[in-house]
């Protein structure tokens, strides 16, 4: 039998899985740290702690496996997308914190960018729109740094998304390489030309010499030296955490949908090789790219899912955990008396892009309590998960179903009114780490053990579909209070 080892960096924890030859897990690890809030809108990660907790999670992974390291044959890495490092290239420490997606610190430069007319130039090139929560603006930031700008200088200094950064610590620097899904959301690459664009390298004042080589999602990457996991492995596959997803679920062809809930919630629709631009606020980037040839894909992105649920415990003290929200969702009914809550925590994203929105919570009585404010905060993700659907739509793109993966997709109630109000039958497989999974099939087929995404595709099983059930009296009821408390939420000012 052969396995391979599947990391995980997320943007909460830090996971690895052993899967064996046919997909089944058989060794995993996990390591949740916390993140840095130094600022209002501000979110940062400690560098070595997304190093050092990679690490003790892939260890644990293959020490609770039935295979040592030297029976590995290869690694996949897949990771939080557009979270941003600089690093010194002789010491590969850090120049400051990474900088996480969620992070709203460059909102006043995007209103600069529209201003100076860069957003028709932005989508061409990249399919992605002006936000904070691309890289681009985020290295800019970076590079005000006097360190920053003297290795600059010293032609030491180097910039990668996670996955970047972790093939080089992994590989002892001998390798600066991304993949095509992950350069896709720098906001720095053409997706069309496949380069990375000199226009907006000139534009943010990012010399060339930062970036590191853009590969397939399948390549080889280097060997991750023996001293990290006991023997030396080979790293033969890269992509982004929602494309990762996307391959995982099995969506390898055209119209075929994934929804991730983890941190924040990602919709994705395989749209084949041909590139549709959204009217709608939508994002269009790479789904895979494989024997270079490109697979592209629209995406809707949510910022606040599951990180809605942990605000409940952490500092709401609501809950004790995550899976208590399902008991008090069930024990309401659904209905919130009219409460509502839009967890805009780091702003808005599809398809309203509004990083300067703000959470709410609306239509509290003397009759609200944490039952009612719980069961909102769940709802809320799944009307998000339906403005984007109507995106979707409106862009003529229409999935009739829809594969859904991550930690929330336990809670069946979630599932079932996310089914409600989408109007989407969903389809939930055995295993929801699909993430990891892609991750490892893009390593199996870089090591000969899998043929390619199709024979990858055949090992996703169903677990239970949910189709809608709910009264189109009662959804209306409940979509029209929603967009009452979204309006609410785009008029403040914070």
């Amino acid at each position: 039998m052969n396995y391979i080892l599947a990391i995980d960096q997320g943007t909460s924890s830090s996971r690895a899985i052993v899967f064996d030859d046919v997909g089944n897990p058989v060794g995993e690890g996990s390591c949740p740290f916390d993140q840095i809030f130094p600022r209002d809108g501000w979110v940062e990660q400690d560098s070595e702690v997304i190093w050092n907790t990679t690490l003790k999670a892939a260890r644990n992974a293959i020490a609770s496996s039935p295979v040592e390291a030297a029976g590995i044959a290869a690694i996949g890495i897949t990771n939080q997308r557009e979270t941003t490092l600089l690093w010194d290239a002789e010491s590969g420490e850090a120049v400051h914190n990474a900088i996480v997606w969620q992070d709203r610190r460059t909102a006043e430069r995007c209103v600069q960018m529209q201003s100076d007319g860069m957003a028709r130039t932005v989508n061409d090139v990249t399919g992605l729109v002006i936000d904070p929560y691309f890289s681009s603006t985020k290295v800019e930031w970076l590079l005000r740094d006097p360190e920053a700008q003297r290795l600059a200088r010293a032609d030491r200094l180097r910039f990668g998304t996670v996955d970047t950064f972790l093939v080089w610590r992994l590989t002892g620097g001998r390798s600066h390489a991304t993949d095509a899904t992950n350069a896709a959301r720098t906001q720095l690459f053409d997706i069309t030309r496949h380069v990375w664009s000199d226009i907006l390298l000139d534009y943010f004042g990012i010399p060339a010499s930062l970036l590191p080589e853009v590969k397939d999602s399948i390549a080889d990457y280097g060997r991750a030296e023996a001293r990290w996991f006991g023997a030396e492995i080979p790293i033969f596959g890269i992509a982004g955490d929602q494309q990762a997803a996307l391959i995982g679920q099995g969506c390898i062809s055209p119209g075929m949908a994934k929804s991730t809930y983890g941190t924040g919630c990602f919709v994705m629709v395989n749209t084949g090789t041909k590139r549709v631009d959204s009217t709608t606020g939508l994002l269009t980037t790479i789904g895979y790219r494989v024997n270079g040839r490109t697979t592209f894909a629209t995406e809707g992105s949510i910022f606040s899912a599951g990180v809605a649920v942990k605000w409940l415990r952490d500092k709401l003290g609501f809950i004790e955990n995550a899976a208590e929200t399902a008991e008090i969702a069930r024990k309401t009914g659904g209905d919130t008396n009219g409460v509502y809550v839009v967890p805009a925590f780091t702003g808005l994203g599809a398809p309203h892009w509004r990083p300067d929105a703000r959470g709410v919570i609306s239509g509290l009585t003397l009759d609200s309590g944490v039952d009612e404010i719980v069961t909102a905060t769940l709802s809320s993700i799944a009307f998000q998960t339906m403005d984007l659907f109507n995106a979707f739509r409106s862009d003529g793109i229409e999935p009739q179903r829809m594969r859904i993966d991550g930690g929330m997709v336990q809670n069946d109630w979630f599932c079932q009114f996310l089914s409600d109000v989408t109007e989407l039958d969903l389809e939930r497989p055995k295993h929801t780490e699909t993430t990891a999974l892609g991750a490892g099939f893009l390593a199996a087929i870089g090591a000969g053990l899998i043929n390619d995404l199709e024979e990858a595709s055949r090992h996703w099983t169903i677990d239970r579909r949910f189709s809608p059930a709910m009264e189109d009296v009662d959804r209306s009821a409940r979509v029209d209070g929603w967009r009452r408390a979204v309006s609410q939420a785009l008029a403040i000012d914070p």
